[in-house]
């Protein structure tokens, strides 16, 4: 399967490109993740619970970033063994580019499964990794934006003469890196 998208980040590139080396959104961003340890440097080990159609496993493997061009682009690949389910392996190739919005992101996903996991049959494990890169990638652009305005709850009521808190409106990402 492969995928080929865009986005366009409310932010600049270099925050961009700081959360997308950041293995906190990294584990917040990938779906069903419940762990993820290591470096950009030396790889990193993640655990991952997915369900495709009627088959749940869990896989432990390696996610390792390379081809990286500091500011411009990635290769993010991953390999995960989920026991008798199977085994899925895939990678993004990722870029960033300044655009007048902000950073657009601009990402290639190829994604392979084998065992009981593609006996299910390649439409379901298309649109199950297309949704996967989809849920991705929208979370990543969550952690740097933020959540949208109309899901940003209501401040609580400020006394007259005070300013509500900017926080309340900036993704944990921004919060954290003052951005």
């Amino acid at each position: 399967m492969q995928l080929t998208d865009h986005r366009i980040i409310k932010a600049d590139p270099a925050t961009v490109w700081a959360a997308i080396l950041d293995p906190e959104v990294l584990k917040a961003c990938v779906p069903g993740c419940e762990a993820l340890t290591g470096s950009v440097d030396e790889g990193y080990e993640a655990t991952v619970v997915q369900k495709v159609g009627p088959v749940k496993a869990k896989f432990t493997g390696a996610v390792t970033m390379s081809d990286i061009v500091p500011g411009q682009s990635l290769t993010i690949s991953g390999e995960g063994k989920g026991g008798p389910a199977g085994f899925a392996k895939g990678g993004a190739k990722v870029a960033f580019s300044e655009v007048p919005e902000g950073t657009r992101l601009d990402y290639e996903v190829e994604a392979n499964v084998g065992g009981k996991i593609a006996q299910l049959g390649s439409r379901i494990i298309d649109s199950f990794a297309k949704k996967l890169a989809d849920d991705f990638f929208t979370r990543f652009q969550t952690a740097v934006e933020g959540p949208a305005e109309d899901e940003v709850p209501e401040p609580a009521a400020v006394a007259e003469g005070e300013t509500a808190p900017a926080e309340a409106k900036k993704g944990w990402l921004k919060r954290l890196t003052g951005g």
